[in-house]
């Protein structure tokens, strides 16, 4: 496309022309069509010529160049209506890579109106449990992030819970996130409210739980971080009254305690490193399965976790263990991985195996981040886990996770294979 032609384009989404503005380039003259276009334009700092003063509109206009423009654009945004702005953020996604090289993130996941973004995800899932039973369900979150000023965002997600459609139940809609953030300087951090906390590689033992409470951070560069956080870890709520198959591994009120957590991370570039501690407030656990039996529980649980990429391939690894609870349990876990699914790139895909070996105590009811049911955590046991995602259309794809082998220490406590299959949608 000719420069001049794509000039008359932006000109006309600006909706700007001001007749006062002064001939900016000495090869653009006032009687070419495009004139008070380009002069437009130059007068509110949206294009520039070459250093010789020339516009050159006659030669074609390249991606970067109308990345730039489209990044001047944008900070202008606030000016232009709605009709305006959708332009502006369609051209956004368009040249988004372009953006991003320039230093301007842009998500083409995001549809910003104003100052708020709005993006989120869908799934429709089969799930076969260790039990025997199975599911079918679908859920829809609804992500909003409000920039209040340049330091300051706040983020809530709306979150259907799981439709059961086999079972023919509602997934009751609920904001199962909600928190302020405050940067302070380039290195420094805060966050208020319900947010997540992850800790291991590949979704092990504990990832996306939400946790009430609230979190510093503090960033040395890109590579080197701490994260301090105080409050309570909302996800593992343990009332398990009434229900027969929890009352024979047991069960605890985990959720209830003060919770204090420390979490380093470091790249090392041949490798990333990861150390996690929590500690907790005494909560009550139930012995025996009439639930009148009850101990007080406390939890202090220190980690590392690690992953060393080569090549396509990564190798990871975590281990965990409880101080604290009775018999200082632990987990460990090995596994390797090949490959990287993106979603703008159909047929990319990633595949990992591990290796798990766990000692019931250390992991409470909702905190593991796979999507097949937790009770393979809940007890002793060793099994594998095999997990995949694969990219089919540009912001959608599978995943799959099926774990196998499960080796478990109680005769009584036997499991089938469990496995799931998803079909994810980002939007």
């Amino acid at each position: 496309m000719k420069k001049i032609l794509a000039m008359a384009a932006v000109a006309a989404l600006a909706a700007g022309a001001s007749a006062y503005a002064a001939n900016p380039f000495s090869d653009v003259s006032t009687s070419d069509w495009a004139y008070q276009a380009v002069s437009d334009l130059s007068d509110q700092g949206i294009v520039e010529g070459y250093p010789d003063g020339t516009f050159k509109g006659q030669t074609n206009i390249t991606r970067y160049e109308m990345a730039q423009i489209v990044a001047r654009l944008m900070a202008k945004e606030d000016q232009y209506n709605a009709e305006q702005r959708a332009t502006i953020d369609k051209l956004a996604a368009e040249y988004a890579d372009e953006l991003d090289s320039l230093g301007v993130r842009v998500s083409n996941l995001e549809k910003k109106v104003g100052n708020i973004s709005w993006s989120g995800d869908a799934r429709m899932r089969y799930k076969a449990n260790p039990d025997g039973t199975d599911n079918w369900q679908g859920r829809v979150r609804i992500n909003m992030k409000g920039q209040v000023n340049d330091s300051t965002y706040v983020f809530g997600r709306l979150t259907s819970g799981n439709v059961d459609m086999k079972g023919d139940s509602n997934g009751d809609v609920s904001m199962d996130r909600i928190y302020v953030h405050h940067d302070f300087g380039d290195h420094v951090g805060l966050t208020l409210g319900r947010y997540e906390v992850d800790m291991g590689t590949q979704a092990t033992w504990l990832y996306g739980n939400a946790f009430d409470g609230a979190e510093a951070q503090i960033k040395f560069n890109d590579d080197y971080s701490l994260n301090f956080g105080f409050g309570r870890f909302h996800d593992a709520t343990g009332d398990y009254e009434g229900e027969v198959e929890e009352a024979l591994i047991g069960g605890d009120e985990f959720g209830d305690a003060e919770a204090f957590y420390a979490q380093a991370k470091a790249n090392f570039g041949f490798a990333k490193l990861g150390v996690d501690y929590y500690t907790t407030s005494s909560f009550k656990e139930w012995t025996d399965d009439s639930y009148t039996a009850t101990k007080k529980g406390e939890s202090s649980v220190w980690g590392v976790n690690l992953l060393v990429p080569i090549s396509d391939f990564r190798i990871f690894g975590d281990y965990y263990k409880d101080t604290e609870a009775q018999g200082d349990p632990q987990i460990w876990a090995v596994g390797l991985g090949y490959g990287a699914m993106d979603l703008q790139k159909p047929g990319t895909f990633d595949i990992d195996v591990a290796y798990y070996d766990v000692e019931e105590g250390l992991y409470h009811h909702n905190m593991s981040g796979l999507d097949i049911d937790g009770t393979m955590f809940e007890r002793s046991s060793n099994f594998w886990l095999a997990t995949a995602d694969v990219a089919i259309m540009e912001n959608m794809y599978i995943r799959g996770e099926y774990a196998f082998a499960y080796d478990p220490d109680h005769a009584d406590q036997d499991l089938d294979d469990a496995w799931e299959i998803a079909l994810n949608y980002k939007f």
